[in-house]
């Protein structure tokens, strides 16, 4: 399970001493159109007894260079990390992945990040990369070295900086900072997640049998005890708080109901007590959906390590505090629109305070006997699929309440827009019938009118346990940070229930009364007043200005502006054409990555797009994909100019690096999410077609954990196929699989154009190249080199075969080595294989073998794919 996802994000593992090497790592090149090549060394260390399955990623080159460790997340392996190695390795990195104990290749139990294995194991991999002789070092066995990683990965990377003092700068991201509070949040067991953890990771035995044990505990009692809460907190980054003094940027996810913004804000303040450089960085996503930001994140990341590794002082590595906000849906595709509001200072969760009465008389209310039916909040493990917590920032939410089980307070509707940055807070007043009583305490965004709807923001909810409630007790309620509008004319509405899907309640029935003690008190640090410096009168009168150079560009330049192009009618059934096709490298002016291409793609097609390194591959498909603009010619989709969120693209499916899946959930199960969130009508997704094509048969029924890499290859390309898109888009989809695998892919998109769709596959690998594609375009330095047929091309060479009644004797073979126009000749099994030269033809040679009384039976070209490549690409250098 990818604690990203819950996906693509888990927990790492090992144990301590000499790291030994136990399987020799072969060097493999990474899939890129962009140089440097990117190699990877599969290597399995053994650290005490335990198999740690490694990858390290570098490029060529003998220089030294800053390294980085990567951690996956909760349930994954290392594999879901590489295509971030890749590029930290293109960066000028050396770059080690890892799968944690109890994950992936790796053996050994999970220790949930165990000081005493898994981050021991991590000192372990600081050695092994201490020496190696592409590694930077700061003096002899300490090399200069970042760690990252999200959710499991992240914590680790907390952990490993509190524990060896060779780590010189971290990234942790959407992770926790004290376990205990984050799974026994106020003395609640967080239940939900924990089941889910443990079932992700495989079932209670996978676990240390402490850990197990502890699990089987408090699960049963529904009540964390003393030694539970020690054991997560010995296992916690904030068991080290005072030893992490590096360069920290902290990446946290706003729908978080797991590990949610206090965790960050926690590891904020400690952290910069110790006087290290600390940045915040809220994302719009966590592990309950929405938009992670992985491109951002990654690059954001990036610079960060230029700047504490590589000594860059001119990387900008961000503002001190960013947080993304939700401007609403995108036009067409449904998709939230988002921006970053920036601080010079990381403002913490209590900011700037507005007080917000709040009305209610003291109510009364139950918990029902076996806390059931409980209320909904946030819905743990699923809302990743959908983006149900991102939703609740556009007015959509699941969040369920039962009449007689929880108590109401509501504001006034505020004048103004209420921009809330943090954590409001509360005093009420508390009485229960029982000796203690445990309370969830939210507060909704409810909007004017009778039966206004209400908006749980981020689908997030506090758990207050309070004792010795049988007596009345005061208590201040610190609710859950939050990044959330309230426009002109809603109300806040503080609920407290009895209840909570993800959380364990008592299941005694009892009363519950409760009376307001004090106002609502808001943190308001990020509102438009504290963000924006006094507008400078320019401001006032550029508008203007803009306004009439507009109408003069209008009025004399409407010749040159060209409208958007029209549709091609007699392109309509043609699935691409693309047409003098260019785009620059970033600040160059003659420096091309795709130069005057020009090709077309016809139904039914398989098409295969090769060429080296460099050669421009990867830019184009990104240009045909309309993630990038081209500086010059066209792409055309059945007649439509492509250009950024063309509608023809919806007819358009691609595979490109992978893709994430939420492992607990069967094959089927992620592909009916994944459609669920495109929002189209379920019929239009063509399911059972996409898997009869894509051949997992009983598979879809199982957890997607289970899959072995072909298996999710195979998923992946069936979710690209979901609606049967008329032109399917494959970038190296046979990566990583076993010959057996491989055979089954090539089956997958032979099937897939049989209907009279069309593939575009672009791959290294020659020989199934050679027997999957109908048609071939070579490129190289940008520019086509030649385009047709695959037997066209591969039979355009300069050797024959020559079949024989009998088989050819070497003297005879010698003779016709001799003859004029020939290079070579040699014996084959079946004849004779033949070289020519400049002068030779096919009609000459079948006349000298006549006369030589050689018993031909046939000519023809023989060549591989492989040769003619080559033989091409040769050419064009």
């Amino acid at each position: 399970m990818d604690l990203r996802r819950l996906r693509r994000p888990r927990w790492i593992a090992a144990a301590a001493s000499v790291v030994v090497l136990a399987a020799a790592g072969t060097w493999t090149a990474a899939a890129s159109d962009d140089p440097p090549p990117v190699h990877r060394a599969d290597q399995i260390m053994s650290i005490d007894g335990v198999r740690i399955d490694t990858s390290y990623f570098t490029t060529n080159g003998t220089e030294r260079r800053p390294a980085v460790l990567i951690g996956h997340g909760f349930g994954g392996s290392k594999n879901d990390v590489r295509q971030q190695a890749q590029a930290l390795a293109r960066d000028g990195y050396a770059v080690l992945t890892w799968s944690a104990r109890g994950f992936g290749r790796s053996t050994g139990k999970v220790g949930l990040n165990d000081p005493g294995a898994e981050v021991k194991d991590v000192s372990k991999l600081i050695d092994w990369l201490a020496r190696q002789p592409q590694v930077q070092l700061d003096k002899p066995g300490d090399p200069r070295v970042g760690v990252t990683g999200a959710s499991y990965g992240g914590a680790i990377s907390l952990l490993a900086a509190g524990h060896d003092a060779r780590v010189d700068a971290i990234v942790p991201e959407i992770t926790y900072w004290n376990l205990s509070d984050a799974l026994f949040p106020n003395g609640v067991f967080k239940k939900l997640w924990a089941g889910i953890f443990v079932n992700s990771a495989g079932g209670c035995d996978r676990f240390e049998p402490q850990i197990c044990a502890m699990y089987q505990r408090v699960a049963q009692s529904g009540t964390p005890d003393a030694s539970a809460e020690k054991m997560l907190e010995e296992r916690s980054p904030s068991a080290v708080a005072k030893d992490i003094k590096v360069p920290t940027l902290l990446i946290q996810g706003q729908t978080d109901s797991l590990f949610p913004l206090d965790q960050s804000d926690a590891a904020a303040k400690a952290i910069r007590a110790n006087g290290a450089p600390v940045d915040v960085d809220w994302i719009a996503g966590g592990h309950d959906g929405g938009d992670l930001e992985t491109s951002r994140v990654q690059s954001r990341t990036a610079s960060w390590f230029d700047r504490y590794l590589k000594g860059d002082k001119g990387a900008d590595t961000g503002p001190a505090f960013r947080v993304t906000r939700t401007l609403g849906t995108g036009t067409g595709d449904g998709e939230p629109r988002l921006t970053g509001v920036t601080a010079g200072t990381y403002p913490g969760l209590e900011g700037d305070e507005r007080r917000i009465a709040l009305t209610g008389r003291e109510q009364d209310f139950v918990n029902p006997a076996g806390a059931s039916p409980p209320a909904v909040s946030a819905l743990p493990g699923l809302g990743s699929a959908g983006g149900l917590a991102q939703l609740s920032s556009l007015g959509v939410g699941v969040s369920l309440d039962f009449p007689g089980q929880f108590a109401a307070f509501e504001s006034a509707p505020v004048k103004d827009d209420l921009q809330i940055t943090g954590s409001p807070t509360v005093t009420v007043h508390v009485k229960s019938t029982s000796d203690d009583a445990v309370l969830f305490a939210k507060v909704y965004d409810v909007s004017p009118g009778r039966g206004g709807r209400q908006t749980l923001p981020s689908q997030l909810v506090e758990p207050i346990r309070v004792e010795g409630a049988k007596a009345g007790k005061d208590v201040t309620i610190t609710l859950p940070a939050i990044d959330h509008e309230i426009d002109d004319g809603h109300r806040l509405k503080l609920v407290l229930a009895s209840t909570d899907l993800g959380y364990a309640s008592p299941v005694t029935p009892a009363t519950y009364t409760v009376s307001l003690k004090s106002d609502l008190h808001v943190p308001t640090a990020l509102s438009e007043k504290n963000t924006q410096a006094p507008l400078p009168a320019w401001v006032w009168w550029l508008p203007l200005a803009g306004a009439v150079l507009a109408l003069v560009l209008v009025a004399t330049g409407r010749r040159r502006t060209a409208a958007p192009a029209a549709p091609e009618p007699e392109l309509t059934e043609v699935p691409l054409q693309i047409s003098d096709l260019s785009k620059r490298y970033a600040k160059s002016a003659d420096r091309y990555a795709v130069r005057d291409l020009s090709f077309r793609v016809e139904k039914g097609q398989v098409l295969g797009l090769l060429g080296p390194n460099g050669a421009g591959k990867t830019t184009t498909l990104r240009m045909l994909m309309g993630l990038i603009k081209p500086d010059g010619g066209e792409i055309r989709v059945f007649g439509h100019a492509i250009a950024p969120g063309a509608p023809v693209l919806s007819r358009v499916g691609a595979f490109v690096e992978g893709a994430g899946f939420l492992p607990h959930l069967s094959g089927r199960e992620n592909l009916e999410l994944y459609w669920r969130a495109t929002g189209r009508p379920p019929e239009d997704a063509h399911m059972d077609e996409a898997l009869e094509i894509a051949g997992l048969g009983d598979a879809l029924a199982r957890a997607v954990r289970t899959y072995s890499q072909g298996m999710r290859q195979r998923l992946a390309i069936a979710q690209a196929m979901l609606g049967l898109p008329d032109l399917l888009i494959l970038d190296e989809p046979t990566n990583g699989l076993d010959p057996p695998q491989i055979r089954e892919m090539r089956e997958v998109m032979i099937r897939y154009a049989a209907a009279g769709r069309t593939v575009i596959v672009s791959s290294h690998l020659l020989s199934e190249v050679e027997q999957s594609c109908t048609h071939l375009v070579v490129m190289d330095h940008g520019r086509l080199v030649q385009a047709g047929p695959v037997g066209e091309i591969v039979g355009s060479g300069d050797t024959l075969l020559v079949g024989t009644a009998v088989p050819v004797e070497e003297p005879v073979a010698e003779k016709v080595g001799a003859l004029p126009g020939v290079a070579s000749a040699v014996t084959t099994d079946d004849g004779l294989l033949v070289r020519l030269d400049a002068d030779g033809t096919a009609q000459r040679l079948v006349t000298e073998l006549v006369r030589l009384e050689v018993p031909v039976t046939s000519v023809g070209p023989h060549r591989r794919l492989e040769d003619a490549f080559l033989t091409l690409i040769g050419d064009s250098a």
